[in-house]
């Protein structure tokens, strides 16, 4: 990676400098509060009667395997991540980041309102006990099997990689070739946790493929042509 110097520096930051060129992108970040408080609406607040079940026979096919674990939670670094380094390096990745995160974001919370969906794949009893599957004993006791579709994580992880593809510092092809299959092995891991079915890794797909020309696509076109 190319040595950067940051963009900004933060710690001149007042919040009567939220409005100014310097500072202003940082009100993209409300987003993340008010999506938090739509999930936990949907999730806990929202509860409908019938649920559509998410499954496929290729779901049946995929063998369960804690291991995965890693990458799913790596998922939390990978987006965390990737916010902090556009913040401080390339603010106009940041604001494409946070445009993508958007209309993802939005889009997801409208179908599960619309399309409650759930998942019954999760194994009733693990065959082996290690650290792994003690964890996910827990965190599937915390973490509800609805509105899975389309799937959040597929949607975050692709993001990430489509962000750092287009961003300073991390244009080189070995690291557009980390992310990805960082982003491949987050997507394959919550149908081999069974958080999700196939199906909703595949939903993703076209709402990922959308933002993607929206954002970067469309939008650097148009960047390019000012």
């Amino acid at each position: 990676m190319q040595k950067l110097s940051p963009e900004r520096d933060y710690r001149k930051f007042r919040f009567c400098r939220l409005n100014t060129p310097e500072f202003s992108h940082l009100k993209y970040l409300v987003f993340w509060p008010v999506f938090g408080f739509m999930f936990l609406f949907v999730e806990r607040i929202y509860r409908v009667d019938c649920y559509y079940p998410m499954h496929c026979a290729l779901d049946d096919k995929i063998p369960f395997c804690e291991y995965f674990l890693i990458p799913y939670l790596f998922w939390f670094v990978f987006l965390i991540g990737i916010h902090l380094y556009t913040l401080l390096y390339d603010v106009e990745s940041f604001k494409r980041l946070m445009k993508y995160i958007i209309f993802t974001y939005s889009f997801a919370i409208i179908v599960y309102l619309v399309f409650p969906t759930s998942q019954e794949l999760r194994p009733a009893v693990f065959e082996r006990s290690n650290l792994f599957t003690e964890f996910l004993k827990g965190f599937y006791v915390f973490d509800t099997n609805t509105n899975v579709c389309p799937s959040i994580h597929v949607i975050g992880s692709l993001a990430v990689m489509f962000t750092a593809w287009h961003t300073k510092g991390l244009e080189s092809s070995k690291w557009k070739f980390a992310f990805g299959i960082m982003a491949v092995l987050i997507c394959a891991s919550t149908v081999f946790l069974k958080q999700h079915s196939i199906l909703d890794v595949f939903a993703a797909l076209p709402i990922c493929a959308a933002a993607y020309y929206l954002v970067f696509a469309k939008g650097k076109a148009k960047t390019a042509a000012e």
